[in-house]
């Protein structure tokens, strides 16, 4: 089973300190994923770059809406070169400010990228609260008629809509997402912006999000998953030693 962390783009120093960190001490750890987060400077790929170092499996996220996809794919062959194989492509959210993006959906910048680099694994994502489970798993498809090689999910946080969509996705390579909601303002993101259904029996609380990870884990491990552990706006270190405790 594969575990892997998203780590939020931050300065080469403090970035590495990070990695270090979770290196030493949280061994089930076996993969770093960096988000391409627009409000800081440093890009998604030079993120990996850095975690390349520490860590032989590093996926950066990539936003389609970026790249003219007529054109050679410069960050692309950045990271191809420096032996980073795998990519997470997203079709990107528009920038709050001025700046130019291109009319490209995930399924054409999986395409293109696959069509250059053919031994390149490529990701996609898959949001159960976005559509209805029939287009979500329609567009499923589409990516992986396009060339994707596996997917990495938003995070969940009830088992039972975990098991069906498990049910319906068992022939795929998934990630199954986590992420902590310890918060008022955490939790009325993923409601309004993302659609999120917690269930009943949810808590605010670091502990009610710390067991439900590792019913996560277990599943995963049982159902021959993996995970993709998301830990925004949380203590990275409380969280993990929660987790693998």
């Amino acid at each position: 089973m594969d575990v892997f962390i998203e780590l939020v783009p931050k300065e080469k120093e403090a970035l590495e300190a990070e990695i270090q960190q979770i290196r030493t001490e949280y061994p089930q750890v076996n993969g770093l994923n960096f988000p391409d987060l627009l409000r800081y400077s440093t890009r998604s790929w030079e993120c990996a770059l850095i975690g390349r170092q520490y860590y032989d499996r590093v996926i950066p996220h990539i936003r389609a809406i970026d790249f003219d996809i007529t054109k050679p794919l410069e960050a692309i062959d950045r990271i191809y070169a420096a032996g980073l194989k795998e990519v997470l492509v997203l079709t990107g959210d528009p920038p709050q400010e001025m700046r130019r993006i291109y009319p490209n959906k995930s399924v054409d910048l999986i395409r293109r990228i696959k069509h250059d680099y053919p031994d390149m694994k490529v990701y996609a994502a898959i949001d159960p609260y976005r559509y209805g489970m029939k287009a979500e798993l329609d567009y499923v498809e589409r990516k992986e008629y396009a060339g994707a090689d596996g997917f990495f999910t938003q995070p969940f946080f009830d088992m039972r809509l975990l098991e069906i969509w498990q049910e319906q996705l068992c022939t795929r390579k998934i990630f199954w997402g986590i992420s902590p909601v310890a918060s008022e303002r955490n939790y009325w993101y993923w409601v309004t912006k993302n659609n999120t259904v917690f269930p009943a029996d949810f808590r605010l609380d670091l502990a009610w999000n710390i067991e439900f990870g590792r019913k996560v884990i277990d599943f995963a491990r049982k159902t021959d998953g993996s995970v993709y552990i998301m830990p925004i706006r949380t203590n990275v270190g409380t969280y993990l030693q929660g987790l693998f405790e």
